[in-house]
C-alpha cells in the first residue's frame, strides 16, 4: 500500500501582514472632519435660511405717494379746569350735604366737620380778648380819674393863687399906713409863692401823666387789636369746618363718610367745570423731540370733525411714554363726558408728496427699521436687505434709502426668523 507523500510546508500557518496604525488614524481623521463640516454646513444653512408658509406672511409694495406726518392718539376726556376740595382744618365728618356727582353752586355747603380742640381754642381766645378789653377799660377809667383829680388840684391851686394875690395886694396898700403887721404881709407873700410853685409842679405832673396815659392806652389798644385779629382767625378756622364749594361745577371723587376723621390738608373731592373739556393722551417717547405746544390734532366723532391743540407737554417719561394735554379750538362735542376715550390724529408736520412709502407693520418693532426682507420677482425667495427708514405714521413709513418703487416687502412680524438671511416661501 502506497503511503501518500506529505508536504512539509502544508502544516505551517500563513503569515498575515498587519495594516499600519498611521493609515487608520488618517482615515478616521478624514471621516471626523467630513462629519464636522457637514454639521457646520447644516448649522449655517439652518441659521441663514428658513422655509415659510406664504399664507402666513403679509407683504406690501413700495410705492411713491403723499406722506402724512401724523401719529394716532388715544385720549381721555377730562375737565379743562378742576378745583380740589381739601380739609383746611382736620376734624370728624358730621354731615355730608351733597352726593357725589351732583351739580353745586359757588359757596354751597358740602361737608360739615367738627373739631372740639378748635372750638375750645376759640372760646379761650374770646375769654382772653374780653379780659384785655376789661383791663383797657379799667386803665382808661383810672387814667381819667387821675386826670380829673389833677384838674381839680389845678382849680384849687388857681383859687388859692387868686385869693392870695388879692390879699397881698391889700396888704401892700395897708402896710404903709401901719394897719397890717410885717409878719402878716410876709406870710401872705410866702403862701402866694408856694401856690404858684405848686401850680408849676402840678402842671408838669399833669403833662407827664398825660403822656403816660396816652402810651398806656395805645399799648392796650394795640394788644386788644392783635387779640381780636387772632380771635377772627380762630373763628375763620372754625368756619372752615364747613366745607363749601369754591366754584360752581360738578362734584366728583367725593371721599367722606359720616363719623370718619379727616386730617388737615386731606383731599375730600374735586369740582369739575362741566362747560369746558380737554383731552389727555400718552405719546411714545420716540416722539418726545417732535411734540410741542401749539401742534394740532384732529378728531372724527360720530361723523363730525373737531380740531384740538396741544396746550401742555409733560416731559416726564414713564413706561416709555409721556403725557400731553389738548384743548378744543372750537366748542367741544355736546355729548362727551369725563373719562370718555377719543381716537385722534396728532399732526407732526405738513403732508409731503412724491415720497417713497412702505406700509407700516409689525416688522418695524423687530428690526427698528434697519433692514427688511424683500421678495424676488417670482415671490419664492425673500432676502434680507439693509434699508434706512424715516418718519412713520399709523399706515406708512418714509423710505430714505434701500428700497425703490415696486419692491415687495414682508411687513408682518419677523419674530420667528429674525436671525436668518434668506426665506424660502412655500405656497405661492
Amino acid at each position: 500500500m502506497n503511503t501518500p507523500r506529505t508536504n512539509p510546508g502544508a502544516s505551517m500557518d500563513r503569515k498575515i501582514e498587519r495594516k499600519s496604525r498611521k493609515a487608520l488614524y488618517v482615515v478616521g481623521g478624514i471621516a471626523a472632519a467630513t462629519a464636522l463640516a457637514l454639521v457646520v454646513w447644516q448649522s449655517r444653512n439652518s441659521s441663514t435660511s428658513y422655509t415659510l408658509d406664504g399664507e402666513r406672511v403679509r407683504t406690501a409694495i413700495v410705492e411713491t405717494g403723499e406722506f402724512e406726518d401724523y401719529i394716532p392718539l388715544r385720549g381721555t376726556v377730562e375737565p379743562e379746569r378742576s378745583v380740589f376740595l381739601d380739609a383746611i382744618e382736620g376734624g370728624r365728618v358730621e354731615r355730608v350735604l351733597v352726593d357725589d356727582g351732583a351739580l353745586v353752586t359757588e359757596g354751597q355747603p358740602i361737608i360739615e366737620l367738627s373739631n372740639t380742640a378748635l372750638q375750645l381754642d376759640v372760646i379761650a381766645r374770646e375769654a382772653e380778648v374780653s379780659e384785655q378789653l376789661n383791663n383797657l377799660r379799667n386803665t382808661q377809667l383810672a387814667i381819667e380819674q387821675n386826670r380829673l383829680s389833677l384838674k381839680s388840684d389845678l382849680i384849687e391851686i388857681d383859687y388859692q393863687i387868686t385869693r392870695l394875690g388879692r390879699l397881698v395886694q391889700r396888704y401892700q396898700e395897708l402896710e404903709g399906713n401901719k394897719f397890717v403887721s410885717r409878719n402878716e404881709f410876709e406870710d401872705a407873700t410866702d403862701e402866694l409863692e408856694y401856690w404858684k410853685n405848686r401850680r408849676v409842679v402840678t402842671r408838669e405832673s399833669q403833662a407827664q401823666d398825660e403822656r403816660i396815659r396816652l402810651a398806656q392806652i395805645e399799648q392796650l389798644e394795640a394788644s386788644v387789636e392783635q387779640l381780636e385779629k387772632n380771635l377772627a382767625l380762630a373763628r375763620a378756622n372754625l368756619e372752615n369746618l364747613l366745607i363749601r364749594a369754591p366754584r360752581a361745577g360738578q362734584l366728583t371723587s367725593l371721599n367722606a363718610e359720616i363719623g370718619e376723621s379727616k386730617s388737615r390738608g386731606e383731599r375730600l373731592g374735586q369740582i369739575d367745570d362741566i362747560d369746558r373739556f380737554k383731552a389727555t393722551a400718552l405719546v411714545n417717547e420716540f416722539y418726545l423731540n417732535r411734540v410741542r405746544v401749539g401742534q394740532r390734532a384732529t378728531l372724527d366723532l360720530e361723523g363730525e370733525d373737531f380740531e384740538l391743540e396741544i396746550s401742555k407737554v409733560y416731559p416726564n417719561v414713564q413706561a416709555s411714554q409721556f403725557e400731553i394735554d389738548l384743548r378744543f379750538l372750537t366748542a367741544a362735542p355736546e355729548r362727551i363726558r369725563r373719562g370718555q376715550t377719543l381716537q385722534m390724529q396728532l399732526v407732526l408736520g405738513a403732508a409731503e408728496s412724491d415720497t417713497v412709502l412702505l406700509a407700516n407693520g409689525a416688522f418695524y418693532n423687530d428690526t427698528g427699521g434697519a433692514w427688511v426682507f424683500v421678495l424676488n420677482a417670482d415671490r419664492t425667495v425673500a432676502k434680507r436687505r439693509q434699508v434706512q427708514l424715516g418718519r412713520r405714521n399709523a399706515s406708512s413709513i418714509e423710505v430714505i434709502s434701500g428700497l425703490v418703487d415696486g419692491d415687495e416687502v414682508i411687513v408682518s412680524s419677523y419674530g420667528s426668523f429674525i436671525t436668518v438671511d434668506q426665506l424660502r416661501i412655500d405656497g405661492q
